[in-house]
Order: structure tokens, then sequence, then C-alpha cells
């Protein structure tokens, strides 16, 4: 697809992913969301481990989805789905496993209000993680645009590096003062910062305190004009 056509696509990748049945199958997007959603997307899980409830596990995949793009922390979501950290942890791991999620950690190296051992979930389809919340509303009529355009970017960029055998370490970054940067590789030892910024009148700096941090590190800002190369 051309650059012009994907930017006219953007809003339909943001709101039904990129599965290649949802693109191929134009008009039927729900439907076909709705099927991969509740019955392909348990039956890995259910293949790689006994689950005792899967019940349970339908919470956990809904409150990670109402959580993107926050910090999440196992004890708050075990407290609100009743079960305790462990059992929160194995069944993200198995998220995982089944390609359906993935984590992100924070990156803390050398200032002293870096967040250490804090984490963000993502999941691998904008699609998919709508369909979980019931919620394919335009982008006109939603609260999360921001984190649905940070998922599919990271998502893809994910893809992208994958496919193109880029080896990278990935993260973001956040201080207790509530500065952050959304997305961070780490390659040919360097780092690379990227802020995700939807609205683009919106000015935004990268916080003084990471490039103090980090002088040597290169950063960028993602917008609809020039997200195409950072996903390719």
């Amino acid at each position: 697809t051309s650059e012009i056509e994907e930017n006219r696509l953007l809003e339909h990748r943001l709101i039904y992913g990129y599965y290649p049945e949802v693109v191929i199958k134009t008009g039927e997007e729900k439907e076909t969301l709705r099927l991969l959603s509740e019955n392909y997307l348990y039956k890995d899980i259910f293949t790689l481990e006994t689950i005792k409830k899967p019940a349970i596990l339908e919470k956990l995949i809904q409150a990670l989805s109402l959580r993107l793009g926050n910090e999440v922390s196992y004890h708050e979501i075990g407290q609100l789905i009743g079960i305790d950290n462990q059992t929160v942890e194995k069944y993200i791991g198995l998220l995982e496993k089944a390609f359906i999620i993935f984590r992100l950690s924070s990156l803390s190296r050398n200032v002293r209000n870096e967040l250490k051992k804090s984490r963000k979930i993502y999941f691998i389809d904008n699609g998919i993680r709508n369909a979980v919340i019931k919620n394919f509303n335009p982008l006109s009529l939603r609260q999360d645009t921001g984190a649905l355009w940070e998922n599919f970017l990271i998502s893809e960029r994910m893809k992208a590096n994958h496919y193109s055998g880029r080896w990278v370490n990935q993260y973001f970054w956040r201080t207790h003062a509530q500065q952050e940067i959304d997305y961070i590789e780490e390659y040919d030892g360097k780092l690379h910062a990227y802020e995700f910024k939807w609205n683009p009148t919106k000015r935004y700096r990268i916080p003084k305190t990471f490039l103090n941090a980090y002088p040597e590190s290169e950063t960028a800002i993602i917008t609809k004009e020039n997200f195409v190369d950072f996903i390719s």
C-alpha cells in the first residue's frame, strides 16, 4: 500500500488492527474480530496449559485492555479480579506466549527517581484489544485514541524489527515526577528515544532530565506525518 493509502487507512488500522483476515474481509471486520477473540484467542493458551479458571483469564485480558498505555501493577490487577500476584504473572506469561500481548519494562540506569521495576503491557494487535472491550467506535467518539496510537506504533514497530532481523532492547522511561518517554530502543550501543503524538498541534519536548542522563541518545517525535517510516 502507498503512503497516501496508508494514511487514509490509519484510523481503520487503529480500530480494527492488522490481522490478515480483518484486512482481507472488508466490511466484516467486527464479526471477524469477534470470532478471532472468542474462539481462536484462547485456544492457543489452553493448549499451552490447563487453565483452571478460564473466566479469570477473560477478566484479566479485559483489565489489561483498559490499562492500555499505562503502567500495570500485578498486585492491583490481582485484587481487582480476585487472584494472587503469582497467578497474574503466570497468566500474563501465557498471554505473551500465545502472542496476544507483550510487556515493556522501564529503563532505569542513571537517574535516582527513575521508575525501577515498572512495566506496561501492550496488545500485539489493536483490533483484538478493541474486540475484548467491545468498542469499535470511531476515533472522534473515543477517549483512548492516544493509547491506541501508542499500541499501534509499538506493536507494528516490533513486528517490523522482527521481520527485518533488527535485534533491539525495548523500554519506556518514567520518573516519579511523571516525566516520561513512550518508547526507547537500544541497539548498536545507543539509546533511541521516541515520543508518539497523535495531535500534531501540541508542542512537545523530550524531558531535560532524560537528555542530561543519557546525552548520547538520539530522539524523535513520531506523528501521523512520519509514522510510515517508523513501522517499515
